[in-house]
């Protein structure tokens, strides 16, 4: 009987790196009970203005991130991801100040959009490489621009792709969401938890829950 105690339904079963500065996408991958690293990418990534379409973008920029730190670390499985939301062809990454988030919000309000995310698993010693891209849909309520400034006084927008928190304060604007909810919060858990169970990176944990 395996005593070990499990902290989530799932266990690595071998070396993680998570490949992302995101507290979002951190404890995303903590709640299904894994050990992993950080090793958030240096590289320059493609921005909104690149030229790429929504789904190519963080495909590509998930791959950036993955390539980067299994350079260092082939025998471990690398996981890179990359968000961007979408509206009428023009791409919203991270807002650059806080004019530039009310300008995002604005424009978003009243209307639906699509958040795309993409995530790269790579494992270089047993060429292991998997990219998928997945899209939901956003419908942001439209509160006005004064209730906007408000919500971005609080600073919670200036790291967020489109410019607000789908897991903050930033929810109380979502009216609606088609697709995966996990996908516009950063990381799409139930696409990217098959892959790591097809690709030996985690399984079920065995041992006993703990209280």
């Amino acid at each position: 009987m395996d005593n070990r105690e499990c902290r989530g339904p799932f266990q690595s079963a071998a070396s993680i790196i998570l490949a992302s500065g995101s507290p979002r996408r951190k404890e995303l991958l903590e709640r299904l009970g894994l050990k992993f690293e950080i090793n958030a990418a240096s590289s320059k990534e493609l921005g909104p203005d690149s030229g790429f379409l929504p789904a190519d973008l963080v495909q590509r920029n998930a791959c950036i991130k993955a390539a980067e730190a299994a350079a260092v670390r082939p025998e471990s499985f690398i996981i890179g991801a990359d968000t961007c939301v979408a509206l009428s062809g023009k791409i919203f990454g991270k807002p650059e100040n806080m004019e530039d988030a009310v300008s995002m919000l604005m424009e978003l309000s009243g209307r639906w959009h699509r958040v795309f995310t993409a995530y790269c698993v790579l494992r270089p010693e047993i060429e292991v490489e998997v990219l998928k891209v997945v899209e939901s849909r956003v419908y942001l309520t439209d509160f006005g621009q004064g209730l906007i400034r408000k919500y971005c006084a609080t600073g919670e927008p200036l790291d967020k792709a489109g410019a607000y928190a789908v897991q903050g304060i930033g929810s109380f604007m979502v009216s609606s969401i088609e697709g995966s909810w996990t996908n516009v919060v950063g990381l799409p858990m139930t696409e990217l938890v098959e892959t790591l169970l097809e690709t030996g990176a985690i399984e079920p944990c065995a041992g006993n829950w703990k209280k």
